[in-house]
């Protein structure tokens, strides 16, 4: 199941996310979006995980977290139309 992570702090790396969702079990790929002038964080990015169960478990605790001095939002990413 791939979520979308909002409002992450800029200073937030994957490997940070990464270890945020494997508190919930496996994470099959993390990607924080970056901007391509600067290659910096856009403050948004995606983790896919292989179980459902696990991924909406991810969901229900991490929304409206507070990390790194951010309250970040995290909810099922939409697939592209």
């Amino acid at each position: 199941m791939k979520i979308i992570i909002r409002n992450l702090s800029r200073d937030t790396t994957e490997p940070q996310l990464r270890a945020l969702f494997e508190e919930f079990g496996e994470v099959t790929s993390c990607d924080l979006v970056l901007d391509k002038a600067t290659g910096k964080s856009k403050g948004f990015g995606f983790a896919e995980m292989p179980l459902a169960k696990n991924a909406l478990f991810a969901i229900k605790k991490l929304n409206n977290k507070n990390v790194a001095n951010s309250r970040i939002r995290v909810k099922i990413a939409e697939d592209k139309k």
